[in-house]
C-alpha cells in the first residue's frame, strides 16, 4: 500500500465511517481529554506506564460508547483493555532499557513493555 492510497482510505474512514459511527470528532475528543485528564489526575505520579495507557484507552473506548450506545465495537474493546490492565497490573515491574537502532531512533518493538516505566538515557534527543 503506497501512502496516496493510505491517504485516501484515512480520508474515506474520518470523513464517513468514523464520523457516521462515533459523531462529531471534537467533541468526542474533548470527552477523551476529560477522561484522561481524570485519570492523570488521580494515578500515581511518575513517568505513564503501559498500565496507564491500558486504562486510558478504556476511558477513550466509554467516551466513543456515550457517543452511540448501538457499536458493540466499544463494548468489545473496552473489555479487552480492562482484561490487558488488570494483566499488566499483576505481572511484577521490570525496568526496560531502550535501545537504538539504526539512524538513531528508538526502538522498544521487540521488547515486551507491559507494566514498565521507560527511562531514556540523558545523551537521546527526542
Amino acid at each position: 500500500m503506497n501512502r496516496s492510497e493510505i491517504l485516501s482510505e484515512a480520508n474515506a474512514c474520518i470523513t464517513k465511517d468514523r464520523a457516521a459511527t462515533h459523531g462529531n470528532a471534537e467533541d468526542n475528543f474533548a470527552a477523551i481529554a476529560g477522561g484522561w485528564e481524570w485519570w492523570l489526575s488521580i494515578r500515581e505520579h511518575g513517568p505513564l506506564c503501559a498500565f496507564d495507557v491500558a486504562m486510558m484507552m478504556t476511558i477513550f473506548k466509554t467516551a466513543r460508547a456515550a457517543s452511540n450506545k448501538s457499536h458493540h465495537d466499544n463494548f468489545v474493546d473496552g473489555a479487552g483493555y480492562y482484561a490487558l490492565a488488570g494483566e499488566i497490573a499483576t505481572k511484577p515491574a521490570e525496568p526496560v532499557t531502550p535501545r537504538l537502532d539504526a539512524g538513531d531512533r528508538l526502538s522498544l518493538a521487540s521488547q515486551s513493555v507491559q507494566n514498565r516505566h521507560v527511562t531514556l538515557n540523558k545523551h537521546l534527543a527526542l
